[in-house]
């Protein structure tokens, strides 16, 4: 179970932060409150998933995925630039979380 919760954390976070530019700086109020609510229930499962397993691999779960989500997510649907710097940066990053999973980092 901790593990589904680590996934509905990322999920939530991917999500909240993909739609923070609909908030306009938080100066609208409908998608602020919806991106406060995913953080919100982002939050509250990763609070979940750091009961049975080791914080830092669930933060490192939580951040390099949802960072190179995000990073995908803005070359496909927003257009950003795609570039070997930053291919180089995202497989870093989820290169870092193979290494933390597979280094022995488990649950209780």
């Amino acid at each position: 179970m901790p593990w589904f919760f680590t996934a509905l954390a990322i999920v939530f976070e991917v999500t909240a932060t993909s739609l923070l530019t609909k908030t306009q700086g938080f100066t609208r109020l409908w998608p602020t409150v919806g991106v406060l609510l995913l953080y919100g229930f982002s939050f509250a499962f990763l609070a979940q998933a750091v009961k049975k397993l080791e914080v830092g691999l669930v933060y490192a779960l939580w951040s390099g995925i949802g960072t190179a989500a995000i990073a995908a997510i803005g070359i496909i649907f927003y257009g950003e630039s795609l570039s070997l710097p930053k291919l180089l940066g995202i497989a870093l990053i989820v290169g870092g979380v193979l290494v933390l999973n597979l280094s022995g980092a488990h649950a209780e």
